[in-house]
């Protein structure tokens, strides 16, 4: 298969296994409503963000959408569309180096790119889906780098989105469209799975009811298929007399067996006058939706002058975005590719558009279990001030720019900023770091999957994977008061630790049983900090 290069690669491709954990640190002056509700919006650089993230999510979100800077080569207040932003220009020069300094807007946008693509991956589930909207500065290296990251064959469609309603008389040739690349994990899933697209009250209105039908509105769909098959062939006799044969190039579309029961349950239809071809009746509750498509009209999802007005209507002032999302754009998204109690990650938050449509998903529906999002946002003004603030005052309710009360959809947040890393410079584990906090990272880095959240962190048995039990001994789980605060494993510690029937892991600063003990009690020992993954 064809591969992408661009200067400064090399330097990138590997780089999100380099990156620092960080701890979350919360900010309760900042969060909205009950905190644990699931809904999380982190401000910090979104690289570091998603590794910090990782122990906590890795493998359990549905859908990505992102957002990311288009790369235009104009200056913009939100993000720079160059990446000229000084956090990734100074990013650039750490990990690229002096090259970070002269390379091509379109090598520094895949510099940024890749990595942040490759951590992404992480968090899908095997049935999850990312959807990325871009326009055309970058879309064809988009396609490459999806391509390289995620695999060609999980490639699911390139939609086109009309973000403008009014012509675009500028250019050579108007620019109205933009466009959302989907990959999913596994594409069959993807599709078994996926929901349809429900009617509008519009479309709906072709389901009549000519016969007064108990069962309510219904169609005629005509009874014929392309194609000849020996087996539906057959003639029709209409109650009035009159004899039917399949169309010329065509068969009927049941085998005769289906068409008499669907007969007798009365849902063949021949007319008012009972003598036209026969119409199969399908009832307007049985309709599940439309299969989506790539083209994606501004009346159904909305525009970009939605997005914006929007955004004024919510800050009461002119938004600096210059390619805001509306939430219809959003939640057509989160609706084909989500259920109720799913989670969403947004990793280039922006405006908040993502946490805004999923709460009005949830306000719609109330009696099932709520759509989950986390929301990460680069700029600290940003994050605090337009983000969270949207999200809060959607949730909340708020005064629109004439002076009227809009109505809270509710909805909650917690809201956190990134920490210092996990280990110091030296590679030590910092005297900071809780319990609770080492123990997300230890099972993760022991398993690749993430601890579950309902997992009560007050004893050194972490839990099990894959038949595997996961221990650690840090801070004196065991009630320890000593120097080494029960972090060595010696016999009396042992005899301490909560049974599990098979192999088990410690990690623990020292060992003081004999590889003969630890061979008969089944244990590996992980020496704390140097056998724990820093990155």
């Amino acid at each position: 298969m064809p591969t992408l290069n661009w200067i400064g690669k090399e330097a990138v491709v590997n780089h999100h296994q380099r990156v620092p954990f960080r701890l979350l640190k919360d900010v309760p002056d900042l969060a909205c409503g009950d905190p644990g509700s699931g809904n999380l919006i982190v401000q910090g650089d979104n690289l570091e963000a998603l590794k910090a993230l990782l122990p906590y999510y890795a493998g359990q979100v549905k859908c990505i959408y992102i957002d990311p800077p288009y790369n235009t080569g104009n200056e913009g207040w939100a993000y720079n569309d160059n990446v000229n932003s000084p956090v990734i220009r100074d990013w650039l020069g750490k990990t690229v180096g002096k090259e970070g300094e002269t390379l091509d807007r379109h090598d520094r946008w895949l510099c940024m790119m890749y990595p942040r693509l490759a951590l992404l991956k992480n968090f899908l589930s095997p049935e999850g889906s990312i959807w990325i909207s871009m326009d055309d500065s970058e879309i064809s290296l988009l396609r490459a780098l999806m391509d390289e990251i995620f695999g060609r064959e999980r490639f699911i469609a390139c939609n086109v989105w009309q973000k403008r309603y009014s012509r675009e008389n500028r250019e050579a040739i108007g620019d109205v469209h933009e466009y959302l690349l989907v990959y999913a994990m596994d594409p069959e899933k993807f599709k078994e799975t996926r929901n349809r697209i429900p009617l509008t009250e519009e479309q709906s209105k072709i389901y009549k009811n000519p016969n007064n039908d108990p069962k309510g509105r219904w169609r005629g769909i005509p009874m014929t298929a392309q194609g000849w098959r020996p087996n539906q062939m057959y003639e029709i006799t209409s109650p009035s007399g009159a004899v039917h044969h399949p169309p010329e190039g065509r068969c009927w579309s049941t085998i005769e067996t289906e068409f008499k029961k669907l007969l007798a349950e009365n849902r063949i239809y021949f007319g008012k006058d009972g003598k036209s071809q026969p119409n199969t009746i399908r009832y307007l509750d049985e309709v599940e939706g439309f299969v989506p498509w790539t083209w994606w009209p501004h009346e159904e999802v909305g525009h970009t002058d939605e997005a914006k007005k929007e955004i004024q209507a919510l800050f009461q002032t002119q938004t600096a975005f210059d390619t805001p999302k509306p939430t219809r754009l959003l939640e057509r998204v989160f609706q084909i590719a989500t259920n109720p109690g799913d989670l969403v990650l947004d990793s280039f938050a922006g405006s908040g558009t993502t946490g805004h449509a999923i709460l009005k998903m949830n306000e719609q529906s109330k009696d099932k279990p709520l759509r989950r999002f986390i929301l990460v946002e680069m700029e600290p003004k940003i994050a605090r001030d337009v983000t969270a603030e949207r999200v809060r005052r959607a949730s909340e309710g708020y005064v629109n720019a004439k002076g009227g009360s809009v109505d809270s959809i509710g909805g909650s947040f917690r809201f956190c900023e990134l920490g210092e890393p996990l280990f110091d410079k030296t590679g030590m584990i910092r005297e900071t770091v809780k319990f609770s906090e080492l123990a997300r990272h230890v099972y993760f880095s022991e398993t690749g999957e993430p601890l579950p959240r309902a997992r009560v962190l007050n004893t050194p048995f972490l839990g099990a994977c894959r038949g595997v039990g996961i221990y650690l001994l840090y801070n004196g789980i065991l009630g320890d008061e000593s120097a080494n605060g029960g972090n060595v494993l010696t016999r009396q510690i042992l005899a301490k630790l909560p049974e599990f029937d098979g192999p088990k892991v410690v990690y623990c600063a020292g060992c003081l049983l004999s590889r003969d003990r630890l061979q008969a009690a089944n244990i590996t020992v992980r020496q704390t900090p140097y056998e724990i993954k820093v990155s």
